[in-house]
């Protein structure tokens, strides 16, 4: 199968010593994990460990990563069990194998795709989106940013670090850290937006990329001081902040995203301000939650020159309504079944397929096709909307939680390409550009 330059298929060689544990590996016969139409996956199902195999194992063929498409079962006389599945569309595909270990259900998987560069939406672009985010932006304008800077000595020689916090929409405010060489006048600009979670910020995660030359900004996607003690997050997780990425989601007006959305604009409106930026580079990168905040930088501020985002969430938020898997934020599939209507709709003005098409920057996108929190395929859906230049990295035997070395290739792309060339003030070499 050819595709299109666009994309860069990494094959990553499975590794049985991921994990000490012992289960189930699951292996497509193509390591790239890439397929055609019509093309038949010939998978290999065997158990690794010390321990003895199960006395009996499941697995489902789910297409999508939703609708299961074939069923079974496995004992230890199969294995090592050859199973097949046959692609009719494009489409991800998931074989999952699950088996009881004591009380406890553990699973493992595997994954693949078929013509990953035609994977569409769920559903069209709202009429209205572009209106309903402009106004969104314009009331961000009507508050002032008021930025405050407090420093901080964080013991890191050669760098400037100072805690940040701005005024925000609805009375809330942004909290964050910001990190820059000591020496220099003027820096490209890298902003770092957050994955899921409700956790302080580490200084490393701006004064690492201080020391190389950025000028780094890292801001919490909560209203909450950066740098308190674990147990003041904790108590906001279990309290007012428990399952906050489903809060207010039955109205597009209420949902917790809207702020947070809010908070990536503003972010780089900040940079944008200070006189040691260089005038030319914004930098916008994030995993998960992050990776969805990225995007949603990416396609409502036009002054972001690249993103880069590793299993990007927010994507296929109503995938279900064609049989494919919607991972975090799960809005349908925790909402009550009178609320469904009202999440589906307001779903579609968050979700980051919708902003992807607005992105004309460079952004490169790590996929894991066995990733169960961020499901592949409406990832493929958002990438394929991109109107910029785009570079996908495929981790065939990655889930969303790096194991081993696994999702290393998406890293060795950020920190051996497309930074330096950024930093250096250049445009990322984007495959097939």
């Amino acid at each position: 199968m050819n595709l299109p330059c666009r994309f860069r298929l990494v094959v990553l060689v499975a590794a049985t010593a991921l994990t000490a544990a012992a289960k189930f590996e699951v292996q497509p016969d193509r390591e790239s994990g890439v397929y055609g139409i019509g093309d038949t996956v010939i998978w290999t199902v065997d158990w690794i460990g010390e321990n003895p195999a199960p006395a009996a194992a499941r697995y489902a063929f789910k297409a999508g990563g939703e609708t299961t498409v074939d069923v079974g079962e496995l004992s230890p006389a199969d294995l090592p069990a050859t199973l097949t599945s046959t692609f009719g569309s494009p489409n991800a595909m998931l074989l999952q194998i699950k088996w009881d270990a004591g009380e406890e259900e553990r699973h493992s998987e595997g994954g693949a795709v078929a013509a990953p560069d035609r994977i569409r939406p769920a559903e069209p672009l709202p009429d209205d989106f572009d209106t309903f985010w402009a106004e969104k932006i314009a009331l961000l304008e009507s508050v002032p940013m008021a930025p405050g800077l407090k420093p901080k000595d964080v013991g890191v020689d050669g760098v400037d670090y100072h805690l940040v916090a701005m005024d925000h929409v609805f009375g809330s405010q942004i909290h964050g850290q910001v990190a820059r060489p000591t020496e220099g006048e003027t820096f490209p600009a890298l902003l770092r937006v957050q994955w899921a979670g409700v956790y302080g910020l580490k200084p490393e995660w701006v004064t690492e990329r201080a020391k190389a030359g950025w000028l780094a900004l890292n801001i919490l996607p909560h209203d909450l001081p950066i740098d308190q003690p674990e147990e003041f997050y904790q108590e906001q997780a279990d309290g007012p902040l428990k399952h906050y990425f489903t809060q207010g989601n039955t109205d597009r007006e209420t949902s917790y995203f809207l702020r947070m959305y809010l908070s990536c604009y503003r972010a780089v409106e900040y940079l944008k301000t200070r006189p040691d930026w260089d005038g030319r580079t914004i930098v916008v990168t994030g995993v998960s939650q992050g990776g969805q905040q990225a995007f949603v930088t990416a396609g409502l501020h036009p002054d972001v020159t690249a993103a880069m985002a590793l299993v990007p969430a927010g994507a296929d938020f109503n995938g279900v309504d064609i049989g494919r898997a919607a991972g975090f934020p799960y809005w349908r599939g925790m909402a009550e079944s009178e609320d469904q209507a009202a999440v589906s709709e307001a779903g579609r003005y968050y979700d980051i397929v919708n902003f992807a098409s607005r992105i004309t920057c460079p952004i490169l996108v790590g996929n894991s096709l066995k990733d169960l929190t961020c499901p592949p395929a409406g990832i493929f859906a958002a990438f394929n909307q991109v109107q910029g230049p785009r570079e996908m990295v495929i981790l065939p035997d990655a889930g969303h939680q790096a194991e081993g070395d696994n999702q290393q290739a998406y890293w060795d792309r950020v920190e051996q390409t497309w930074l330096p060339a950024l930093l250096a003030g250049g445009r990322p070499p984007v495959a097939g550009w």
